[in-house]
């Protein structure tokens, strides 16, 4: 495997950096802290730094030789609202706060990188390092977006990367297209007449509505969409009645959920789908039903070209340990937004083994520290090989 001198130099530095991010996480939009300690360590490393977009965002641009071509690279930096529960010199000490996906780590890596390739500047074109907020749900890529993100740093294609429990620390997934799942959310209201519990001819029944409505919900998935196309449809939520008025039928019943798609057409067919089973239980039982849906993030799908860039980046680091055939996630992740607006490539990266089944989201779950090397290593290669003096 070939990780530079100086990076391995520097892997000191990046775990105590790591480890003290990880001990003081932020959640999306109020990363202060860490976008502080972000466009410190750039300034001080001779990047020029811009804050404030997305809130709390920070783009270091650094620009080397007469090279035209310009990529982004991005680090989401967020924590998650969820407590740590294992004990660790650098456990949180946010109650409620935690570092359980491993944007410390991404942090940690793409300020490495950029450490390092401003130390050296072996390459030609510009360079910008996205340090982006609010990945967890908050909308922080959107934000981003529209607040001129690819107008002040445009980018003739654009890179993330996520560290994957299961896969070794000297291992990368490098695959062209769907890599995660469009996440939209969708909440119904069932309308009915309450009534007593003695009487129910009296009233409307909206529960047994939603009764009905949730026991047809998995027929969209399984009769109604291609079942070469995955999607996935799941309740999450479901709010009705007073535990202490046993005896009555209440007026409104509210579900919702979340549903996922890897195409364009899936995701909307999912939308119309669950819209009109809905309305279809509603009038059988007589009822109304109101129906949001929510269109959050779009799926990743990795570009061709761009795909081929970051393979030919893994395979200098990593050798014959890239892997090429990796199932896609059902997770979603915002980076879909700068996808949308560049050439781009989502990758990745080892943790090693899921310790006591600590994966993403677990309140157990932890960084790799041997992954800093490889992560930071790969991103890199990727400027170098791509930015070719």
């Amino acid at each position: 495997m070939s990780i530079p001198a100086g990076i391995k130099d520097d892997l000191p530095f990046l775990t105590a950096l790591r480890r003290d991010l990880h001990a003081h996480p932020e959640l999306g939009f109020e990363e202060e802290r860490t976008a502080g300690i972000v466009a410190k360590l750039l300034e001080e490393a001779g990047v020029t730094v811009h804050r404030g977009i997305g809130g709390t965002g920070v783009v270091g641009t650094l620009k080397v030789g007469d090279g035209a071509r310009r990529i982004g690279l991005r680090a989401d930096m967020d924590a998650l609202a969820m407590p740590e529960t294992v004990e660790r010199p650098y456990k949180s000490t946010a109650p409620g706060k935690m570092h359980a996906c491993g944007h410390d780590g991404h942090t940690a890596m793409l300020l490495g990188a950029a450490r390092h390739l401003a130390a050296t500047r072996g390459f030609s074109g510009t360079v910008h390092f996205i340090f982006q907020p609010a990945e967890e749900g908050r909308g922080g890529a959107k934000r981003m977006v529209e607040e001129g993100l690819f107008k002040l740093f445009p980018c003739d294609a654009v890179y993330g990367l996520h560290n994957m429990p299961g896969l070794e620390v000297d291992e990368i997934a490098v695959v062209a297209g769907p890599q995660l799942a469009s996440s939209d959310s969708w909440r119904i209201t069932f309308r009915g007449l309450g009534t007593h519990g003695a009487k129910p001819h009296l009233g409307r029944d909206p529960i047994t509505a939603a009764g009905t409505f949730l026991s047809s919900l998995q027929t969209i998935v399984g009769r109604v969409v291609d079942p070469l196309q995955p999607a996935v449809i799941s309740a999450c939520f479901l709010e009705a009645g007073d535990s202490k008025a046993l005896n009555v039928i209440p007026d409104t019943v509210e579900v919702g959920g979340t549903a996922r798609a890897y195409s364009p057409e899936v995701r909307d067919q999912l939308e119309v789908e669950i819209g009109r089973l809905a309305d279809g239980t509603a009038a059988m039982y007589g009822i109304s039903a109101d129906c949001h849906f929510d269109r959050r993030i779009p799926p990743v799908v990795n570009h061709g070209d761009a795909t081929a860039r970051a393979l030919t980046a893994a395979g200098a680091v990593f050798g014959e340990k890239v892997r090429t055939n990796f199932p896609p996630s059902t997770a979603g992740d915002d980076f879909a937004f700068f996808a949308q607006n560049a050439p781009g490539c989502y990758v990745w990266l080892g943790n090693g083994p899921a310790v006591d089944g600590a994966l993403h989201h677990n309140t157990a779950y932890d960084f790799n520290d041997e992954a800093l090397g490889y992560g930071a290593a790969y991103w890199v290669a990727l400027v170098e090989r791509e930015l070719k003096g």
